[in-house]
């Protein structure tokens, strides 16, 4: 089975790192989402012979049918994870079998104008003026989490958006000594809002001296030979640590993602004296090691909002040593000669084409400008 040129180009220059790669097609269709915990070594293992050889009709139909390959670094394998499954999501590859469902990883909730706010779990995050902690990775982190912070904080269990005395009467959570029962006036309302906030602080990773105290408590059931508790407690310290390494909690605030972006390309539009917003807007950027090494990336934002799948990387081929505008001319002509040849005419009805001053002798812009022709009148 023979490898695309475009993928056997690009398997030098897969880093050692954890993340996600994409497959696409022939078309530039995405066919298959991956995680991994080195992108080097992962996606190379596809294209050993021995793998080809030993490939099921699957596999075998995913490697042939793979044009060229793509990849983002993550953090941690943890973050690689959330990103593909959001990708997977989002593109539906035809390749891919999980997260097809509609099932999202978990999440805390809580709302803060609430009397006497209480977590809970919950797998979406909406505009609703509640905070959010997350994601988890694992049904189990979460709950664990959850667990642990009522505990500690002595926050309710309880169903009712204001407990009272009735509530009460069916709660077990007091007499365990679990919760502060502010529905019989164990607590105020305002040592209970205090006690929320400490929670809400913690999870944010920014009351160190409670995860001093988890280590010492797992340290204390493991010399009881209580290893069950010591185990879940040192897995709700990893799940905890794990959301905040990669800082993904969400505060869903006045103004949503899209609302923001709108208003940025209100901004634009107006910047560049644009009759419309623009649709899509492709940065380009170049880097090299000494003169050596040499690559374009372009990033890509639809509606205003970054689009990671669509984010490319070309290897640059003519240029040698030092020189950024011939860089970024290669790229762009690599770039839009293609869509030119695919779209015709309707690039110029999709795309905005911006150009730049480079240094003195405006380099870049002639050779852009020679190698792609002018839009048609009126487009």
């Amino acid at each position: 089975m023979n490898i695309s040129e475009l993928i056997a180009q690009k398997l030098p220059d897969l880093p050692d790192k954890p993340g996600c790669y994409i497959m696409r097609n022939r078309e530039g269709k995405i066919i298959y989402v991956g995680k991994a915990v080195s992108l080097r070594k992962r996606v190379q293992s596809y294209f050993r012979n021995t793998t080809l050889h030993k490939a099921d009709p699957k596999l075998r139909g995913l490697l042939k049918s793979a044009w060229d390959i793509e990849w983002l670094t993550a953090r941690s394998e943890a973050e690689a994870l959330l990103t593909e499954g959001k990708l997977i999501k989002e593109y539906k590859p035809r390749y891919n079998v999980a997260f097809r469902d509609d099932k999202r990883f978990l999440m805390l909730r809580a709302e803060p104008s609430e009397p006497f706010p209480q977590f809970k779990v919950c797998r979406f995050a909406r505009n609703d003026g509640a905070v959010y902690f997350g994601p988890y990775v694992s049904s189990r982190a979460a709950r664990l989490t959850l667990d642990f912070v009522e505990k500690h904080y002595g926050l309710r269990k309880c169903e009712p958006r204001i407990p009272d005395k009735e509530t009460y009467r069916h709660c077990i959570n007091d007499i365990v000594r679990y919760c502060s029962a502010p529905c019989i006036g164990k607590v105020s309302r305002e040592e209970y809002v205090r006690r929320f906030q400490e929670a809400c602080a913690f999870l944010r990773g920014e009351r160190i001296h409670v995860f001093d105290k988890l280590k010492e408590e797992i340290k204390q059931c493991s010399d009881k030979l209580d290893f069950e508790r010591a185990a879940d407690l040192r897995d709700t310290l990893f799940a905890i640590k794990e959301v905040i390494k990669q800082r993904t909690r969400i505060v869903q605030g006045p103004k949503t993602k899209k609302e923001k972006a709108i208003a940025g390309l209100s901004e634009l539009k107006k910047m560049l004296n644009l009759k419309k917003f623009p649709h899509i807007i492709e940065c380009f950027d170049v880097s090299n090691i000494s003169g050596t090494l040499s690559t374009a990336s372009m990033v890509c934002a639809v509606d205003g909002i970054p689009a990671p799948a669509r984010y490319r990387q070309f290897r640059i081929k003519t240029v040698q040593g030092i020189n950024d505008f011939e860089m970024i001319a290669e790229a762009l002509e690599r770039r839009y000669k293609r869509l030119l040849e695919e779209k015709g005419e309707m690039l110029y009805k999709t795309y905005l084409f911006l150009t730049f001053l480079f240094n003195t002798n405006n380099s870049s812009r002639i050779i852009f400008a020679v190698k792609i022709p002018d839009a048609p009148e009126g487009s």
